[in-house]
């Protein structure tokens, strides 16, 4: 199926990214791990994020949540996410080998320029970068999508940072985003999906931290080019973003769903008269006019006179008015469908 970042110009699918973050915690094992897990899950990419620390960090950088025991400042915890070059290019290949998209949101310049060398699909620019000019001029500068997450941003920023990008003429996608780990329902925001369409009218999305499906699969239903979700592998994993992420087996739930809704859109049912899959049902679950007992000839027929039984290849119950008060041409025995050569002519 081909994705929105395949082909943005002219796709219809929803491109599904598994986000993995810092989830593997600093093992280029576990993050080759979660690449098997969301590539068995059916989604389209996974995305990682490149952290360099010394580029993008310093010793006073607070924390966001305190969680880690092995880490003395937030500057020592991204030291420990960092992968080499070569190293990124191997979870590059192995996303290619698995049918993934792969990319990574980079935090520096020098994140930048390492992945411009790895090769990404596109470029995610996360939303606390979205003022980076900088890095969204370098990443709109190579032509490729730009992905803008909006999670801490009003219209005006986004304003100016879809600016920046339609001058380069890159493939845009504006993303609704609510930084907060987990997202209540309250506070999805699903429906900026549609203001952002008017406004910019390019590609939207949702990158959800709701740790559920259902934000996603409504996206879909809203005609999103794009649903982002975090994913742990255990529900009992370490690290910060484990309460905002779905699992690999709620990811396939995701998958499905979306796709599910995206069948829906593609196939509308013309509900002037009755659905043709239905017609075969209609026989067993409609009622038809019968005898309520043995009725002679010439009987005149009251409402006593008649039921309303299955199966209903007679006459339908919708025509019961019609037949009160009629007088019978042949004599019925009890349960028997009336039809209309039962009936005498009416006068």
């Amino acid at each position: 199926m081909t994705s929105w970042l395949h082909a943005p110009a002219i796709a219809k699918a929803c491109t599904i990214v598994g986000e993995v973050a810092q989830a593997h915690d600093g093992s280029l094992g576990a993050a080759h791990a979660y690449i098997d897990a969301i590539a068995a899950a059916g989604a389209d990419a996974v995305k990682f994020q490149t952290h360099i620390a010394e580029a993008e960090s310093t010793a006073a950088e607070p924390w966001r949540k305190r969680f880690s025991p092995q880490d003395e400042t937030r500057l020592d915890y991204w030291r420990r996410m960092e992968f080499t070059e070569p190293q990124w290019e191997g979870l590059r290949r192995h996303a290619a080998e698995k049918g993934l998209l792969f990319l990574s949101s980079p935090f520096s310049m020098e994140a930048f320029h390492l992945l411009r060398r790895v090769g990404v699909a596109g470029w995610k620019i996360a939303s606390g970068e979205i003022t980076n000019t900088e890095l969204v001029d370098a990443a709109a500068a190579t032509g490729q999508p730009v992905i803008l997450s909006t999670g801490m941003s009003g219209l005006a920023e986004v304003d100016a940072v879809v600016e920046r990008v339609r001058r380069s003429g890159a493939p845009l996608a504006v993303l609704q985003c609510t930084t907060m780990y987990p997202t209540p329902a309250e506070a999805v925001g699903i429906n900026a999906l549609p203001v952002f369409r008017e406004r910019y009218g390019c590609a939207v999305g949702l990158s959800d931290h709701s740790a559920t499906i259902y934000p996603a699969v409504a996206a879909a239903m809203l005609e999103a080019e794009m649903v982002e979700v975090h994913v742990a592998l255990s529900r009992d994993g370490f690290g910060p973003d484990v309460i905002a992420s779905v699992t690999p087996a709620e990811l396939r739930q995701l998958v499905d769903g979306v796709r599910f809704v995206e069948r829906m859109r593609a196939a509308p049912v013309d509900r002037s008269e009755p659905l043709a899959v239905a017609a075969p049902l209609r026989e067993i679950f409609m009622k038809s006019i019968v005898a309520a007992r043995d009725l002679p000839v010439g009987t005149l027929l009251r409402r006593e006179d008649l039921a309303l039984k299955k199966p209903g290849n007679g006459l339908p119950a919708a025509a019961l008015e019609a037949v009160v008060g009629r007088r019978l041409a042949r004599a019925l025995a009890r349960d028997e469908q009336v039809a209309h050569r039962d009936l005498e002519e009416s006068a």
